[in-house]
């Protein structure tokens, strides 16, 4: 482990370019802390905190120079590994009028991910196992994940809407990451504790400029964590949430938070596990044709359409297939949750929905449970 200070994280900046890498991480934009192409850590939120509650997001100020002082925004490392819209390949007639198909190229760049949280460390970590992890890897999603290297902080804060803890993915680091950042601000100054996670990661800390840490600098940044976890008011029973949701598919509060859901979809677009998609044809004048894959969403009424028309067609069906998928039959899929608790997904609900008070809710009246 090693202590460095803003220069020595700039260092970081510098090396990482050096090595080829285009650097992506946090910036304040239009009202929200978001993830795109940085250079230098100038541009990073300094000074910038944000308060979450269900359904409302807002930066403020805070009193220190923090660059890593705020949880999560809207976006999602996945935007980066799952693009939003992808070309699969296209198709030319050509003039005898036979069909040329043509794969599309992979782009796969190499990119370093600055400030990634510990539940969106474990949020990757179930998309490697959905894309990469089993008999069929989608080779895009592979060569864009080989291509990237992970720089983790710990987080300093939590949002009012988090419960990482309770799904045991934060908020101190739990693996997966080539460097983890804890930033320290207190009397002693303002500082990051670095710590190695692969060999990459060792190679780059070897060079930047600093001083070893000492066990105090060490006890700081286990302290922050706690904190940080102690803080967390919302939580989920990560345990026994999946046999509770599948033997409640009746139960009332279905009917109830489908009177309040607007079946928008935003909670899977925040989300950054959730990874449903569609394909679409579409045509050019020239005689050309492009399958595109598309984000979509469990929410759509068309998603789930077959045939005979669709399968949920009401949002209760819809809600429910959601939640029950993303706590419960996620684990007969992949053998985990497909929740990290980030609670995105409650923060830009429209109307609030949160997914910790629906199953405390359903627990509350689970009678079938009951000994």
């Amino acid at each position: 482990m090693k202590l460095i200070d803003l220069a020595g994280l700039q260092a970081l900046f510098d090396a990482l370019t050096r090595r080829g890498y285009e650097i992506v991480g946090p910036v304040h934009r239009d009202g929200a802390i978001v993830y795109d192409r940085i250079d230098a850590v100038a541009e990073l939120p300094a000074g910038w905190t944000d308060r979450q509650a269900p359904g409302s997001y807002r930066l403020s100020r805070r009193d220190d120079g923090a660059v890593f002082g705020y949880a999560v925004g809207p976006h999602s490392w996945k935007r980066y590994l799952f693009p939003p819209r992808q070309t699969l390949f296209s198709v030319q007639r050509l003039d005898d009028g036979g069909l040329n198909f043509k794969p599309e190229p992979i782009d796969a760049p190499k990119r370093a991910f600055i400030g990634v949280r510990a539940c969106e460390l474990a949020a990757i970590g179930v998309q490697d196992r959905v894309f990469a992890g089993g008999e069929h890897v989608d080779p895009a999603y592979a060569a864009r994940r080989e291509a990237v290297l992970l720089v983790a902080v710990n987080c300093a804060v939590a949002a009012d809407t988090c419960f990482c803890s309770s799904m045991d993915t934060g908020p101190a680091v739990r693996g997966g990451h080539d460097l983890a950042l804890t930033e320290l601000i207190d009397a002693a100054g303002h500082r990051f504790l670095v710590e190695a996670g692969s060999e990459v990661g060792r190679e780059l800390l070897a060079g930047l400029p600093g001083r070893a840490a000492t066990a105090d600098d060490v006890a700081a940044a286990g302290a922050q964590s706690q904190r940080v976890a102690a803080g967390q008011t919302r939580r989920i029973d990560a345990a026994t949430v999946p046999a509770l949701l599948m033997r409640n598919l009746e139960h009332p509060r279905w009917d109830e938070v489908a009177e309040r859901c607007l079946s928008c979809a935003n909670c899977t677009l925040a989300c950054p596990t959730c990874f449903c998609s569609s394909n679409q044809e579409v045509t050019d004048l020239a005689g050309a044709a492009h399958r595109e894959r598309h984000w979509d969403s469990c929410f759509n009424v068309e998603f789930s359409h077959l045939g005979h028309g669709s399968v949920r067609g009401s949002v209760k069906a819809r809600y429910r297939q959601w939640l029950t998928h993303k706590l419960a039959t996620w684990h007969d899929q992949f053998g985990q949750s497909g929740c990290v608790g980030c609670g995105r997904c409650i923060t830009w609900c429209p109307v609030g929905i949160d997914i910790t008070e629906e199953v405390a809710a359903i627990a509350a009246t689970d009678t079938q449970g009951a000994p």
